[in-house]
């Protein structure tokens, strides 16, 4: 099990020094149950009792832990120190390429403590549109917000050479000073959050004369026209700003739907096109995926620092999903196939090596 070991089995253990199972076990068990659709203390200690004969493959114990003992590591286990773990692992076995990372936060709909459903908890992901892995994930705490777990984010994955792209939460000084200085180039949303910002790219756009590239296609039963317009900025408004950017798109007879951006390189009008499409495969491919596939806007996990914890465990439960089969094999039923095959499951664990 030397991957998962050396990634997670050397995390601070928060428990006591008379604990039984070792801390990397103990994650290695959750993983692997989280594989097989487990999504709780409850169905992990349920499912190192029933496949011991798998998983004693990897790891080495007598007796299974108990719902308290996984529900106990979950709470106090540190969500920054295990944050950095999974980013390293996730570097690891995810390619190095010029690619598009798409940035966006997501809510666990159900891990909310009573009175408070209208503010879940969430976790904010990087998510490679090529590879089409998460390369980090972060989830704010009482004292922090969205904004802030996402510059943290940034802070944890190697952006040389990638186009990191965000909604308008995210445009703002500080998130293009962290992508510059990380190597990187940003493709950010511009919206009334920066109503100054919008009025300048606006008339900007009305007195220059833009590129401007079309395209329309037909998918999923709907025609679709889209054209973007790049003009370059004469007056940088943030670290690298070097363009701004109009989409505007329209589906069948529906209004036309206009959006701006700011780049930090002077895009072509094709690729303008491309990469703001790229950005929402983080709905599809991840989010989408969390909540259908593994349950995460089930959980209820709601303690301490399970909820960012159990986020994290999900995101590396896709990750290796994604890595587990051939594409044509739905995610559905790799997840099946771990949970009635020992010898996929063991696989999947250890193909990464």
């Amino acid at each position: 099990m030397s991957s998962l070991e050396s990634y997670f089995g050397a995390l601070p253990d928060p428990r006591a020094g008379n604990a039984t199972h070792r801390l990397g076990d103990l994650i290695v068990m959750m993983i692997a149950a989280s594989l097989c659709g487990a999504s709780n203390a409850t169905e992990f200690s349920l499912f190192a009792q029933e496949r011991k004969q798998a998983l004693s493959r990897l790891i080495e114990y007598e007796v299974a832990p108990s719902h308290d003992t996984f529900s106990r590591l979950l709470r106090l286990l540190d969500p920054e120190a295990f944050g950095r773990a999974f980013a390293a692992f996730a570097a690891g076995f995810a390619r190095a390429c010029q690619e598009v990372v798409a940035l966006d936060g997501k809510a666990l709909r159900r891990a909310y403590e009573k009175g408070l459903a209208a503010s879940p908890p969430l976790t904010v992901s990087a998510f490679a549109a090529e590879t089409r892995l998460c390369l980090a994930a972060v989830s704010p705490g009482d004292e922090s917000n969205e904004i802030e777990a996402a510059l943290k984010v940034v802070e944890l994955i190697d952006l040389a050479g990638r186009m990191v792209t965000t909604d308008a939460l995210h445009c703002h000084k500080r998130m293009a000073q962290a992508i510059t200085e990380r190597g990187g180039d940003y493709l950010l949303a511009l919206k009334g959050n920066r109503r100054h910002w919008v009025a300048h790219a606006k008339q900007h756009l009305a007195e220059t004369a833009p590129a401007v590239a079309e395209r329309s296609e037909t998918s999923h039963g709907r025609d679709e026209w889209r054209q973007a317009e790049v003009v370059a900025a004469t007056k940088p408004l943030m670290a690298g700003h070097e363009a701004f950017i109009r989409i505007t798109s329209q589906r069948d007879q529906a209004k036309p739907l206009t959006r701006l951006f700011m780049a930090s390189t002077l895009l072509s009008p094709q690729q303008a096109l491309e990469l703001t499409r790229a950005h929402w495969q983080i709905e599809n491919g991840l989010h989408w995926m969390l909540d259908v596939h593994l349950d995460e806007d089930q959980s209820r996990a709601r303690k301490d620092n399970a909820p960012a914890n159990t986020a994290l465990l999900t995101r590396i439960a896709r990750n290796i999903l994604q890595l587990a089969d051939v594409d044509k094999v739905p995610i559905s039923h790799r997840i099946k196939k771990c949970a009635w095959n020992d010898d996929y499951l063991i696989q999947a664990l250890t193909h990464m090596r």
